[in-house]
């Protein structure tokens, strides 16, 4: 009796330990995506039979994939439910940078210092976060839901599908909404001369997609060890989730 309940705070104190890592890692790159946001626009133009591609993404958008990736690990191993708290304490975080943000702005400040910087940064935040918000919910929750309707179809088999497929579905959903309100809403995307609105949009979107669907597929493999490796190391069985009702990990 002794040994299994040493065992099982072992194995619970893993199991917090990394879903705080991984919860942690996630609201970490959610808040670099958000600060850095629109602040400067990414252009890797290329000539294509004659032709000259754009591809054209925020840097803000670079640490997002490891969101869905994260989102990803912890439906497989903790379950819908601890997933779509991670995402509602993502929303939080979102409100409390823009708080910081607004409130940081209306304090009086030094003169001699130049708050350029900051004022230029709490624009682009302002501006962005509102339709990051809207499109990171849709996104999340569509990630999560996903997900677990693959992983109830294929009955806990072929991680590859529900990785690839949620991520992929909850991508384009994201692409599609956060250009859109960015521009229409927030008013925060500056259409460059010489661009139409329709071509100009539809680059960004399809940029971002493309760079987050090739995320995706690349985070396949450590997807499928770390979870292989995660099971044992947290004495978890995602598959009997499905099982019965009654099953708990944690």
């Amino acid at each position: 009796m002794f040994t299994n309940s040493i065992l099982k705070d072992k194995y619970a104190i893993r199991r917090e330990a990394v879903f705080i890592v991984l919860s942690g890692l996630f609201i970490g790159s959610l808040a670099m995506l958000n600060i850095l946001g629109l602040s400067r626009l990414i252009d890797l133009s290329f000539n294509f039979n004659g032709s000259k591609v754009h591809f054209m993404v925020f840097v803000g958008v670079l640490p997002y994939p490891i969101t869905f990736l994260c989102t990803d690990f912890i439906c497989e191993l903790y379950g819908k439910r601890r997933a779509n708290m991670v995402v509602w304490a993502g929303l939080l975080l979102n409100l409390w940078v823009l708080f910081v943000l607004w409130f940081g702005g209306i304090l009086p400040e030094d003169p001699s210092v130049d708050s350029t910087a900051f004022f230029r940064i709490r624009e682009l935040t302002f501006g962005a976060t509102a339709a990051s918000m809207i499109a990171y919910l849709t996104a999340q929750f569509v990630d999560v839901h996903v997900f677990h309707f693959l992983k109830k179809l294929t009955k806990g088999k072929h991680l590859w599908l529900r990785n690839n497929g949620s991520t992929l579905t909850s991508q384009l959903i994201d692409s599609i909404a956060v250009v859109l309100i960015t521009f229409y809403v927030a008013k925060a995307i500056v259409i460059q001369e010489g661009h139409q609105v329709f071509s100009y949009l539809m680059i960004l979107i399809l940029s971002n997609y493309f760079f987050k669907m090739i995320s995706a597929l690349l985070d396949t493999i450590p997807f499928y060890y770390g979870v292989k490796w995660l099971s044992k190391f947290l004495n978890i069985n995602p598959v009997k989730e499905y099982d019965t009702e009654k099953y708990k990990k944690i």
